[in-house]
């Protein structure tokens, strides 16, 4: 008898559901390259070879990763309270201004040990200040969290683009962009791990900033599982009735919600402008706000989920630009494919293999989804 609402064990549930998704979508993905005369098999090889094969691959992989971790724990959080933050693209288009501001300021003074920590401070600060409007305008006024975060998407590229036009860009300057950080504002790469391995390194921007991210991830995880405020998240999440029955200030934990998540998004910011340009440039976000979304759904909203569905994507990121080079009729589009079949399998079709999952646990082992065994007929 199959089961549609039993629970499933927490591996089942966090584990094998996503890599079922994550197969079928390589096998449809498969399909598609077929379409255009190449071997799925070697493309997936090259993939794979491209994003983790050599030590240079490893470390743009992990320097993509380490941008997604930011945006999806950014979803994630949001989610646990029930809300829909499709404004990480802005937050942390916003949190460049915070970045720039730091950096420009003290990047001849102080060394980057001491700028990085008022840079991750000033990223927070406005990323949460991004989302703070939002969050007040859905506690107090209504307004849907989904539409004004995407409105405010716009409002925050619009600013930037005010912003690198003018008022930051440097005199005789015709690039969109700040000036460079001088070396107090430039962060130090982690290429040197890799290549304890026995990894070649030549280049990449993999920088201190994924250090951050995981520990990111780690708070998250403590913030939403052991503590008071992450409870409070939760309850409301589940139930907004129950959560106001129980006394929760409904204005005060979706703004705190919010405030975080947009703190979370806004510290992508370090990542490309610190670690990578040092500069911040025009679109350096570069849709990584979008991407939250869809690690976010892979990862179950879950901070270990986050970490590893962030370096799928950066594997796709980075492998996928090996694939095109190597086989010229998978161009950057195809990549494209391939990641929205992803988002596909992991977001909008999560649950389709869920009931005959359910419903074979329940076969096997009832305890397993709970339910108690049933007792055999006639005694």
């Amino acid at each position: 008898m199959s089961t549609p609402y039993a629970k499933l064990p927490a591996w089942a549930d966090y584990g094998l559901i996503p890599l079922i998704n994550l197969l079928v979508a390589f096998l449809v993905a498969g399909f598609v390259v077929l379409l255009v005369g190449e071997n799925p098999l070697r493309a997936a090889a090259i993939l794979v070879e491209g994003a983790f094969g050599r030590g240079q691959g490893i470390a743009f992989t992990l320097y993509y990763a380490t941008t997604f971790i930011f945006t999806g724990l950014s979803v994630a959080v949001a989610v646990h309270c029930g809300l829909f933050n499709i404004g990480t693209e802005g937050q942390a288009y916003i949190a460049g201004l915070g970045v720039a501001l730091v950096c420009l300021t003290f990047d001849a003074t102080l060394p980057w040990w001491l700028t990085f920590p008022l840079a991750i401070l000033a990223a927070a600060a406005f990323g949460a200040f991004w989302a703070l409007i939002p969050a007040y305008l859905q506690a107090k006024r209504g307004s849907h969290i989904v539409i004004t975060t995407i409105m405010f998407n716009f409002i925050a590229a619009s600013i930037m683009v005010y912003l690198l036009v003018g008022v930051l860009k440097p005199a005789g300057s015709m690039a969109p962009q700040t000036r460079i950080f001088l070396e107090g504002a430039q962060l130090p790469k982690l290429n040197w791990i890799i290549e304890l391995f026995g990894a070649r390194v030549r280049s990449a921007p993999l920088n201190i900033s994924f250090l951050l991210a995981l520990v990111m991830a780690f708070l998250t995880w403590v913030l939403i599982w052991r503590t008071r405020l992450g409870y409070e998240i939760r309850t409301y999440g589940f139930s907004p009735k129950a959560a106001r029955y129980a006394g929760i200030s409904e204005t005060r934990i979706i703004v705190i919600t919010m405030m975080i998540s947009g703190a979370l998004g806004g510290m992508m910011a370090l990542n490309p402008t610190m670690g990578d340009q040092h500069n911040v440039a025009i679109d350096f976000v570069a849709g990584a706000g979008f991407v939250g979304i869809a690690v976010a759904l892979m990862g179950r909203s879950h901070p270990l989920g986050v970490v590893l569905a962030a370096i799928l994507f950066g594997m796709l990121y980075q492998g996928g630009a090996e694939l095109a080079f190597e086989m010229p009729a998978i161009s950057r589009d195809m990549i494209v494919i391939i990641q929205g079949l992803v988002i596909l399998f992991a977001g909008a079709l999560e649950h389709m293999f869920r009931p005959s999952i359910q419903a074979l646990f329940a076969s096997f082992s009832p305890r397993s989804v709970g339910m108690a065994p049933a007792k055999g007929k006639g005694a």
